[in-house]
C-alpha cells in the first residue's frame, strides 16, 4: 500500500512512513499476515485519543470563555465520538487505505464506523510522534475542530440519555434501562457495547470506549430508531 496520495490529501508529509502505515493497520490484518514485522494501530489509537482530547479541550476553553465545564464537556464528547470521527475519516478517504483482514474488509455500517474512528485516533497519535504538537494541531485544526459550529448549532451535543428518558416517559410511560452486552479489547483500551431497553423491548445498541459513552450512543440510536428526535 502506497500512502503518498493520502499524505498529499491531508497536506502533511510523514518523516517516519512506518508510523503512517501502522496507523492504518488493523489487528485483524496482522492475524492473517503473521509474518509481517509490524504492529497494529491500537497503541497509536490510545495515544491519539489523549492528544485529541487535549487539543479539543484547549480549543473549546478558548472559543467559549463564558461556557461552564458541563457544556464544554458535552461539546467535546460530540466532537470526538465515533460518529463524528468516522465522518472525518470517510471525507479523507481513509477507507481506501485501511489494512484489514478479508472478513473485516466486508464489514459495513456501525462496525466499519468504529474501525474508521479508531484509525483517525491512531493517525493523530502517529502525527504527534512524527512531528509533535504543532503537526498534529495543524491536522486537527483543519479537519476536526471546524465541525464545532455545526455541532453546537444543530444540538448534536445534547445529552442523548436525558432526551431519550424524557421521550420514553412521555410517550411510552416507561423509564429506559441499560445493559452492557459486550466488552472487547485489552484493559487499557476497552470497547463497550450497551443495549437500551424499554421494558423488555430492546430499542437500540450503542458503542463507546466507556460504558457511559456507549450508553449515550445507544440512547442516540434509540432516538433515531423511534423517530423521537
Amino acid at each position: 500500500m502506497n500512502f503518498d496520495s493520502f499524505e498529499k490529501k491531508i497536506g502533511i508529509d510523514f518523516a517516519d512512513k512506518g508510523l503512517l502505515k501502522t496507523a492504518f493497520t488493523h489487528r485483524s490484518y496482522l492475524n492473517e499476515n503473521k509474518k509481517l514485522k509490524t504492529e497494529h494501530n491500537e497503541r497509536l489509537e490510545f495515544l491519539g485519543d489523549a492528544v485529541l482530547e487535549l487539543l479539543t479541550t484547549e480549543f473549546l476553553f478558548k472559543k467559549y470563555p463564558h461556557k461552564n465545564e458541563g457544556d464544554m464537556t458535552l461539546y467535546r464528547s460530540a466532537l470526538v465520538n465515533a460518529v463524528t470521527l468516522a465522518g472525518v475519516a470517510e471525507r479523507l478517504g481513509m477507507n481506501d487505505y485501511m489494512l484489514l483482514s478479508k472478513g473485516e474488509a466486508k464489514d459495513t455500517g456501525r462496525a466499519r464506523e468504529v474501525i474508521l474512528a479508531n484509525a483517525i485516533e491512531a493517525l493523530i497519535g502517529a502525527l504527534y510522534l512524527d512531528g509533535g504538537y504543532a503537526k498534529v494541531g495543524d491536522f486537527v485544526s483543519r479537519f476536526v475542530l471546524p465541525l464545532t459550529d455545526s455541532i453546537v448549532a444543530e444540538g448534536k451535543w445534547m445529552d442523548a440519555k436525558s432526551k431519550f428518558q424524557e421521550k420514553a416517559q412521555e410517550i411510552a410511560s416507561v423509564t429506559p434501562s441499560y445493559e452492557t452486552v459486550r466488552e472487547t479489547g485489552p484493559d487499557h483500551d476497552k470497547h463497550f457495547t450497551v443495549a437500551v431497553f424499554l421494558g423488555r423491548e430492546k430499542a437500540a445498541e450503542g458503542e463507546g470506549k466507556s460504558k457511559q459513552e456507549a450508553e449515550q450512543d445507544a440512547a442516540a440510536n434509540a432516538l433515531e430508531a423511534k423517530r423521537w428526535k
